[in-house]
């Protein structure tokens, strides 16, 4: 089958870099289910997985965690899904990605496609929808039911793949006050069409910003870029008690002592870890998704597309990366038929 593979990580200007590649077809065993992939989208892990580093692999090694397709085969095991099923999911680090015709994902992880919405559209969706969903109801413990409505959540890097559908539920199912921060006049108006309050540029002094807009500190923060570069202005601003949730892993030591005298809340969230120690609770991510398809085709949420770069092919692949990595990029990157 076809695939775009890579046996050596370089930078993604190098044509070698990701290649097309024939494979051989994989065959569902368990509770995989084996799904032709329709579309894919593109994620920062992607670019991180492929980053240049001194390692030559035996045989391609396919990347990519977001998909939508049909499911052609199951498993003997399968109960959720049968043939002929669309589906998205993001998968697992731990297995092969999704980058390629034909690919197995665990049934506990995949959700129902949303009926509304076209395989690249969908295929925008499970990565940064799991994660935000985590990290704001599983890791912060906002109720997704309106609970804390009124409350207030700072969600830094509002216009990106987990803040764009960050946005939307904080803002439709938990009812929170939205400070999305965005660094340019586009990916502002991006964030307020998708429903932020207010924006605020994290390039600048943040708690300066919130103040000026009447807000002392905020109850929530949801970090989605840079965890080194905003741990100080985080600290600052997170109200007594509060609660902070980075998706974004350090570079180096985080001074968690300037949390201390508030009380406050450090967590991180990775949508990947259900999967990779196979938790007792894996399935929620399967629930999860089947819920944001019931919200998307209920016209609650929206697709976070934003720009389909044609071809599932390396050359298109590349681009991508390239775009991802000049941290430019609004919403999700998507690739749509091989």
């Amino acid at each position: 089958m076809k695939a775009i593979g890579l046996t050596r990580y370089l930078p993604i200007s190098d044509p070698q870099s990701l290649v097309d590649v024939e494979i051989p077809k994989p065959e569902a065993s368990g509770r995989d289910l084996l799904v032709k992939v329709e579309a894919i989208a593109v994620n920062p892990v992607d670019t991180k997985v492929r980053a240049p580093k001194d390692k030559v692999e035996d045989a391609p090694r396919v990347l990519g965690w977001d998909a939508a397709g049909t499911v052609v085969a199951v498993g003997p095991e399968v109960t959720l899904f049968k043939v002929g099923d669309p589906v998205f999911y993001a998968g697992s680090i731990t297995r092969p990605g999704a980058n390629s015709e034909f690919h197995l994902v665990d049934e506990r992880i995949a959700g129902h496609k949303p009926a509304s919405l076209d395989f690249p559209q969908a295929a925008a969706l499970p990565l940064t929808a799991i994660t935000a969903w985590e990290a704001l109801f599983d890791r912060l413990g906002v109720s997704p039911k309106g609970d804390d409505a009124g409350r207030s959540v700072l969600i830094i890097g509002g216009a990106g793949g987990v803040g764009s559908i960050g946005i939307q539920l904080a803002k439709v199912l938990a009812g929170l006050t939205v400070i999305a921060t965005a660094s340019r006049p586009e990916s502002e108006a991006w964030c307020r069409r998708l429903g932020a309050d207010h924006t605020i540029d994290h390039r600048q002094d943040m708690p300066k910003q919130l103040r000026a807009l009447g807000f002392a500190h905020v109850d929530y923060i949801l970090c989605f870029n840079d965890t080194d570069r905003h741990f100080h202005a985080m600290a600052e601003a997170i109200a007594p008690q509060g609660k902070i949730c980075s998706i974004v892993e350090n570079a180096g030591p985080l001074s968690v002592g300037e949390l201390k005298s508030k009380s406050a809340t450090f967590v991180w969230e990775f949508m990947f870890t259900r999967a990779m120690f196979e938790t007792p609770d894996m399935i929620a991510q399967h629930r999860l998704l089947n819920e944001v398809a019931r919200l998307v085709d209920a016209g609650k949420l929206q697709t976070t597309v934003g720009d389909n770069l044609g071809a599932i092919r390396a050359d298109n692949l590349r681009r991508a990366h390239a775009l991802l990595e000049g941290g430019q990029t609004i919403g999700k990157l998507v690739l749509q038929g091989f």
